[in-house]
C-alpha cells in the first residue's frame, strides 16, 4: 500500500498577551470547531495558530497510521513529499509558515531584514536575531483587519508636520523644512529627506516623547469632548495606541506610514524593509520561516534603533498600492491566488459554492497545507485509508502531487485557504 502523503493536522495555539480574549478570537472559534475536547477561556488571549513545521509550533498528526508524531519529523523522513525544486531549494524543509492572527492590541511596529542583512545580524547578534533568513510575509484578512503599512505619500506627512505641533517638535524644524523642500526634488531627495525625519523621531529622548505625547492627546481630548472631530490628525487612533501603549515613541508613527483597512479577502504583502504593523482584526499570515525582527517601537521588547533607520525602505507611496490583489485561477473558477514575488510562498484562496457537490483541489508539485475556515467536507485521496472528515478550523497536510478531493456533506459555501511553495 502507497505511504499515506494527506493527513490532518492538530496546530499550535499561541497565546501572545495582544492577542483577541476567549471567543472574540477566529483563532479560538476555529479550535473549538475542529476539536471537541478544547476548552475556551473567555479570559485568555488566543492570538496565533501555527500551521507548519516551526520548533517552536511543529503541528501533531492525527493520524494513528503514522509513526511519526509531528509535521517537521515526517517531512525530515519524507523530504520527496515536499516537491522535486522545493526539496532542492530549501534544503529538505518546509519553506513557510502559515498562520491565523486575532489581533486585539497592536503588535510592534516592525520591520523584517533582506537575506543579506539578516546573515549579517544574525552573526553580530544571534541572541536579538535568532536565523540567518529573510522574513517575507503577506496577510489577507477574515474579518475588518487594520495595519499600518510602508512610508505614507510625503503631502501627508507634510500635513500632519503642520496640523500636529508635537509632531513637528520631535522631528525639528531643520529635518521638516528638509521635508518639505525635497517635494519639489527627485525620489532620491525624498526618501533622504524621509530617512532625516524619520531617524530624528526615533532617536528623540524618551521623557521628550512622552511629553509631547501627553501634550498631543490632551488636546486631542479636549477638542473630542468639545464635541470636535480629530480624524483629520488620526485622533481615534492615536487615543487608541497611546491607550495600548502609554508614552510609546511608536504612537507618532501613525504620521509617517499608511493606515490600511482590509475588508476580508483584501491582502497586504511586506516585503523586505518596509516599516508595518498589525492593529487589529482577523487575518490569515503567511510567511517565510524566520524570526528576524527589527522593531521600531509599541514595544516593550528590545528596540534596535540604528538598524531600522538604515536598513528601512524610504520610499514613499499611497495606501492604495500597498494592497496586493489575488489574480483569478484560469483553471478553477473558485481560486484565487496570492502569488508575492518572493519564491518561499504562495498562498491560494478557494471559495466554493454550496450548491458544488465536489471539488478537486488543484493538483501541486509542492507540499501544502489546507485551512479550512468555512465549511464541511470529506477529503478523499489515493493513498488515504479512509476519507478524512474535515469541518470549519481543520486543517491537512497535502504531499507534493497528491490528489485530494473534498465532497460537501452540508450544502453550505465553502472558504478554504491553502499555503504552498510554487517555484
Amino acid at each position: 500500500m502507497a505511504a499515506q502523503r494527506v493527513f490532518p493536522l492538530s496546530c499550535v495555539v499561541q497565546q501572545y498577551a495582544w492577542g483577541k480574549l476567549g471567543s472574540n478570537s477566529e483563532v479560538a472559534l476555529l479550535l473549538a470547531s475542529s476539536d471537541p475536547l478544547a476548552q475556551i477561556s473567555e479570559d485568555k488571549p488566543y492570538a496565533e495558530l501555527w500551521m507548519g513545521t516551526h520548533p517552536r509550533g511543529d503541528a501533531k498528526i492525527l493520524d494513528n497510521h503514522i509513526s511519526q508524531k509531528t509535521l517537521g519529523q515526517w517531512i525530515a523522513e519524507n523530504r520527496d513529499s515536499l516537491g522535486s525544486k522545493v526539496k532542492d531549494s530549501f534544503n529538505g524543509q518546509l519553506p513557510f509558515l502559515f498562520k491565523v492572527l486575532s489581533v486585539k492590541t497592536a503588535l510592534s511596529i516592525q520591520a523584517h531584514p533582506n537575506k543579506e542583512l539578516a546573515e549579517k545580524l544574525h552573526l553580530q547578534a544571534p541572541e536579538h536575531y535568532p536565523d540567518a533568513n529573510h522574513k517575507p510575509e503577506m496577510a489577507i484578512a477574515l474579518t475588518s483587519f487594520q495595519g499600518l503599512c510602508g512610508f505614507r505619500p510625503v503631502e501627508e506627512i507634510v500635513t500632519f508636520l503642520n496640523k500636529v505641533p508635537e509632531f513637528q517638535f520631535l522631528i525639528g524644524d531643520n529635518a521638516a523644512t528638509q521635508l518639505k523642500q525635497s517635494m519639489s526634488h527627485n525620489s532620491r531627495a525624498v526618501a533622504s529627506a524621509l530617512r532625516n525625519c524619520f531617524s530624528h523621531l526615533m532617536k528623540s529622548e524618551k521623557k521628550v516623547v512622552a511629553e509631547q505625547l501627553n501634550l498631543l492627546v490632551k488636546r486631542i481630548s479636549q477638542q473630542v469632548a468639545a464635541g470636535n472631530n480629530m480624524e483629520d490628525i488620526c485622533g481615534e487612533l492615536l487615543m487608541e495606541l497611546h491607550q495600548q501603549y502609554p508614552g510609546d515613541i511608536g504612537c507618532f508613527a501613525i504620521y509617517f506610514l499608511n493606515l490600511l483597512i482590509l475588508k476580508p479577502g483584501e491582502a497586504m504583502f511586506l516585503e523586505a524593509n518596509v516599516p508595518h504593523a498589525y492593529l487589529k482584526g482577523d487575518c490569515v499570515e503567511c510567511m517565510a520561516c524566520s524570526d528576524n525582527t527589527v522593531r521600531a517601537g509599541l514595544t516593550p521588547k528590545f528596540i534596535d534603533v540604528p538598524t531600522l533607520c538604515d536598513m528601512l525602505n524610504y520610499t514613499p507611496s499611497p495606501s492604495k498600492d500597498r494592497l496586493f490583489p489575488p489574480k483569478q485561477s484560469q483553471e478553477d473558477p473558485y481560486l484565487s491566488i496570492y502569488d508575492p514575488p518572493v519564491p518561499d510562498f504562495t498562498v491560494m484562496k478557494i471559495e466554493v459554492p454550496g450548491s458544488v457537490t465536489e471539488y478537486k483541489v488543484l493538483s501541486l508539485d509542492s507540499a501544502s497545507i489546507l485551512l479550512m475556515v468555512q465549511g464541511t467536507v470529506t477529503a478523499s485521496t489515493t493513498t488515504a485509508q479512509a476519507p478524512i472528515p474535515l469541518q470549519r478550523g481543520g486543517v491537512l497536510f497535502i504531499g507534493a502531487n497528491e490528489s485530494v478531493s473534498l465532497k460537501l456533506t452540508v450544502p453550505n459555501d465553502l472558504l478554504l485557504f491553502r499555503a504552498c511553495c510554487l517555484l
